[in-house]
Parts: structure tokens; sequence; C-alpha cells
């Protein structure tokens, strides 16, 4: 559930409702678990009956998961799944239940979508093999240059207002966008983009993570860089989708994991 955010909507009203701004991959492919084994998808119950694919996440070990905040800031664990080694949305792979939701301390403390990053605990182990391995996280002097090649990865819709996600994993390289020309992006629409984020996208626009994408990684030389967070529609070249560094929260990670 990537939060995607409405030039006329403050960032407030949007949080406030996070259910129905899910994002998913844009102008990607088709791809599989065994080349994104540490993805797993997050799979939300709604009125108690079936679980689906709602989010994304990185494992970090054999216990843990590494999201965004927004996607599971108002819910019971109960409420939660982890679908892992699975290259489809709500089948095959195996599912944990959640036992555990470490939000950061300081997301939704300011009046930004700044700190979205969790950390989820699930209550039987990881099985490592082909399709299911813990990634590698940026550590705090990890540097990302910018223009380099991204890889985002998800299960999200495929352009904006698409009325469902891919039930087949998919991904897209994506561009590392300059943080200060990201800045006066969003600027445009008074948003604040902080030192604590990385923006992704394309030039031309075309290519981004989208609705349901949320909490899923993006990679840089198969290290996690960055958490899907937010963005203004999908596909924009005026407004590149925008993750959570994750080199800022390394400790903050490790210690919780």
């Amino acid at each position: 559930m990537r939060i995607i955010l409405y030039i006329a909507l403050c960032v407030a009203t949007v949080a406030a409702a996070p259910r129905t701004t899910h994002q998913r991959i844009v102008g990607g492919d088709v791809t599989t678990i065994d080349q994104y084994p540490s993805i797993v998808a997050l799979l939300f119950v709604y009125e108690w009956v079936i679980y689906a694919q709602e989010c994304a996440g990185a494992i970090l070990n054999s216990r843990s998961v590494l999201t965004a905040a927004h996607c599971t800031y108002f819910d019971a664990v109960s409420k939660w799944r982890v679908r892992a080694g699975s290259t489809f949305a709500n089948a095959d792979g195996m599912i944990h239940r959640v036992s555990g939701n470490i939000i950061h301390p300081l997301y939704a403390v300011e009046p930004t979508m700044d700190h979205d990053i969790a950390v989820l605990r699930v209550d039987t182990s990881f099985e490592f093999n082909e399709f299911t391995q813990p990634a590698h996280i940026a550590g705090p002097n990890y540097r990302v240059p910018d223009y380099d090649y991204l890889w985002a990865a998800g299960w999200g819709t495929t352009y904006y207002g698409a009325p469902t996600g891919s039930a087949q994993l998919r991904h897209v390289q994506v561009l590392k966008i300059n943080l200060d020309r990201c800045k006066q992006q969003y600027g445009v629409v008074h948003m604040v983009i902080t030192d604590s984020m990385l923006c992704s996208g394309w030039l031309t626009g075309g290519r981004d993570q989208c609705q349901g994408d949320s909490g899923g990684p993006i990679y840089h030389n198969g290290v996690v860089v960055g958490v899907c967070s937010f963005g203004i529609e999908c596909g924009r070249a005026d407004f590149p989708g925008v993750n959570t560094r994750v080199a800022n929260y390394t400790d903050w990670v490790v210690d919780n994991a």
C-alpha cells in the first residue's frame, strides 16, 4: 500500500485513510520470487473473511520483516499475515502470523510522512531456501549516487487507479532522483521531502511503484536502500516516488529486528 497523495489533499488527511491508497509497480515486467527471495507479501483481512495482499516487506532475519509504518499503523497484529517464498500475491509460499508490530517512535509525530518505517515480528520462523532469504540492508554510511539504477518490486497496481493489484510479482528499473530536485518538485504542492527520504522514478515518467507496493523494498545492487512510502498518483515525471531511506534507520532496524 504505497500512500498516494492527491494534490488537493493534505498529507494528514490521506494518512488517516491509508486503506484506499496502496500502490503497485508501473512500467515494469513480471518476475519470479527466486529473483527477489527477500520480498514478502503482507496480507490484511477485511471483515474477518479472507486475507489478501495489501502491502509488501523485506525479510530481515528468521522472525522479522521490514515494512512501512503506514501499512500497519492503525491495526491489530491479528489482522495481518506474511506470505513468504511465493511469486504470487495470494497463493503458494508459507503463511506466517504477525505477532509484533514495532512502529518507529517518531512516525506520525511530525506533519510529514517522515520516519515511515516499521518492523514486524512473525510467530514462526521463516525457512530459508532459494525462494526465501533475508535481505541485505543498507548500512548507515551507504550512499546511492544520483541517477544510479534501482530495482523496485511488488504486487501493486500497474497503473494509477487500477481496481486491483498484480497477481504475480513484478519489478521495474528506476533511477535514484536527486533529492534537491525532488524537494523542489514536491514543494510546488507544499509537501516536505526530508533527508530521511529517497526519491525514485524515471525522468520522463512511466516507471514507478504504485498502489499495493507500500512497504516493499527498493534495491541498489541487491541491497535494500528504500522502503516504498508515498507519491502523487503513479509514474508521473513531475512527482517521483518517495521511499524511506533505510541508511538513516539502520541502527534502529537492527536493534528492533
